[in-house]
């Protein structure tokens, strides 16, 4: 099988490991579930593994500098996967080849739980000095997490209203959309992945998205114990993450009408359920 490495024009890279990967002998390639905005591969050499991701769809984003970031946050020990390379492909995408990182988490537990809200906390709590000048950008927060927000006059005059009244900052590291499609499991380690949206931001609202998808997709349950174990481990109060928790609430019900958004047949009385505790919203929304 012809190795995929090689059609790869790189640009900065991991001197070591590049060359002995597309070098002579056998690569294996085997199947990643791919998403939206670009390509997934494995690879395989004598047991070591890497994914090779090529954005060759509509999203175009800085992989240059999720690169740098990736560099950056693998020194400091935080839970990503290791960057390899990256470069573009003879069509000129742009491709990123990591280390393997395993795959979906499969079954949720408490000492799960509170590990993955350690691990967002851990990237929050990243002094913005260790991430070096122009490593990450800082975007409007409505213009970039709310795309044709005045399209929808009913959630835009509530999300004015929350914005106005919460605040968010730009104070350091955020995910974007850290979830659990975000997060890979390998044994006992756990990495975080696609960081396309990683940016400068407010932590509160990297929290609250997070514990809003974990509560519409994971349950409940868990993701009360989740919020729980975010309280527990920052100095925000539950009624400030409510807040952010209804403009992540409006960003969920945006994107559903805009990108019809994966739903299972409780789906939607899951998100009605978070609408109507919300003190901030109205069920009418949905």
């Amino acid at each position: 099988m012809n190795n995929p490495l090689r059609s790869i024009r790189w640009a900065d890279t991991d001197k070591d490991v590049i060359p002995w990967l597309e070098g002579n002998g056998p690569v294996g390639v085997f199947p990643l579930t791919s998403g939206l905005e670009a390509e997934v591969i494995g690879i395989d050499r004598n047991g070591s593994k890497f994914v090779l991701k090529i954005w060759n769809r509509d999203s175009k984003p800085h992989i240059q500098a999720q690169y740098k970031l990736l560099k950056i946050l693998s020194g400091k020990g935080l839970a990503v996967s290791e960057p390899i390379g990256w470069g573009t492909d003879p069509d000129g995408h742009s491709a990123l080849l990591t280390r393997y990182g395993g795959t979906p988490i499969r079954k949720l537990n408490r000492s799960k739980l509170l590990q993955l809200a350690n691990m967002l906390l851990d990237v929050h709590r990243l002094p913005l000095n260790d991430l070096g000048e122009g490593t990450v950008r800082n975007f409007p927060f409505i213009g970039y997490f709310f795309p044709a927000i005045d399209d929808h006059p009913d959630l835009r005059d509530q999300l004015a209203k929350l914005v106005d009244q919460a605040d968010p900052q730009p104070t350091c590291l955020i995910h974007g959309d850290y979830n659990l499609g975000n997060v890979l499991e390998d044994g006992d380690r756990l990495a975080i992945i696609d960081w396309t949206n990683g940016q400068l931001g407010d932590p509160r609202y990297d929290i609250a998205w997070s514990v809003v998808l974990m509560r519409i997709y994971a349950g409940e349950r868990n993701g009360s114990v989740y919020r729980n174990a975010f309280l527990a481990g920052s100095p925000y109060s539950s009624e400030e993450l409510e807040r952010f928790e209804a403009i992540a609430c409006l960003r969920w019900l945006l994107l559903n009408r805009v990108a019809h958004l994966p739903k299972g047949k409780d789906t939607l009385g899951k998100v009605r359920k978070l609408l109507k505790e919300n003190v901030h919203l109205d069920e009418s929304l949905l």
